[in-house]
């Protein structure tokens, strides 16, 4: 996506009972839809999307499949592929999540609410390996930089775990975030020079690890609620974070009885942050 070419920004989005939308960036007008259709001719959702690097195809997760359109054929034509084959063998559950490498490797890994994560060739769908490991279904996958690592989290799963995709037995190293009793999707983000990994947590906690060690580096305090979204800018020195979750009035639990609502548990904050010396990670100061 460039500003240099309106045509090209775009974002895609998808929620239940309805087709893939694409909007328009600038303008925030619906450009187009992208149609799936289950045994019953009724349109079903997609519970994940991406864009392939060149641009120019969505690849969507569904249960047991993913759905590839092409981005200037919007409607209903897609390819279908299969994740399980009547075997057991291969990938399972929803596909709750895609990324793509960023290398020209022509490499995706997909997430499945089964505990596992593939990784798959771009051109063909072709399977190449599942990773096991994660304790609840998997919610989010990235890759690193260099296109060598990935890295994956899951619901009421405590660590983001990270794979190095060219020898996948064993997990490389675990990155702890506080989310064992909550269903909430807690999101994380590499910043754009691909050293440091932040992740949110439902502890209002945001930690900063560094992948070359897989050391903790530093922690803030980013709310008073769950922190569940957690996104570097793409070039400044800065960060968005996103915290709340839903609450239930008239039930009968006093812990949640008469704590009411406020701005420091359901909101969207940005932060700026700097290191004292190029080298020297921990004294990165955070301020909102």
């Amino acid at each position: 996506m460039t500003i240099a070419d309106p045509d090209l920004c775009v974002l895609a989005t998808s929620t239940k009972d309805h087709p893939i939308h694409l909007w328009d960036s600038n303008s925030g007008q619906l450009r187009c839809t992208y149609r799936a259709y289950d045994a019953m001719d009724e349109i079903t959702a997609a519970f994940s999307i991406g864009f392939n690097p060149n641009g120019n195809k969505i690849f969507a997760g569904y249960n047991k499949t993913i759905r590839v359109f092409d981005v200037h054929r919007p409607g209903r034509d897609f390819e279908l592929y299969s994740t399980f084959s009547g075997k057991k063998e291969g990938q399972s559950g929803i596909i709750s999540s895609i990324a793509f490498s960023p290398t020209d490797s022509g490499m995706l890994a997909a997430g499945s609410y089964s505990q596992t994560t593939a990784i798959y060739r771009e051109d063909n769908m072709e399977p190449l390996y599942v990773l096991h490991g994660q304790e609840g279904g998997v919610t989010q996958v990235q890759f690193s930089k260099d296109g060598n690592y990935l890295y994956t989290g899951g619901r009421k799963d405590p660590y983001v775990l990270c794979w190095d995709i060219r020898k996948t037995v064993d997990i490389v190293y675990k990155l702890y975030r506080s989310s064992e009793t909550t269903n909430q999707r807690i999101q994380f983000d590499i910043e754009p020079l691909g050293r440091y990994l932040g992740t949110g947590g439902q502890d209002g906690l945001v930690h900063i690890y560094d992948l070359q060690t897989g050391e903790w580096v530093s922690s803030f305090q980013a709310a008073l609620d769950t922190v569940n979204g957690f996104a570097f800018h793409p070039f400044l020195p800065m960060a968005a974070t996103s915290s709340g979750h839903r609450r239930f009035t008239g039930l009968v639990d006093d812990s949640q009885e008469n704590n009411p609502l406020n701005g420091h548990e359901n909101c969207l904050s940005a932060w700026s942050f700097y290191s004292s010396t190029a080298d020297d990670a921990a004294n990165i100061d955070f301020g909102n």
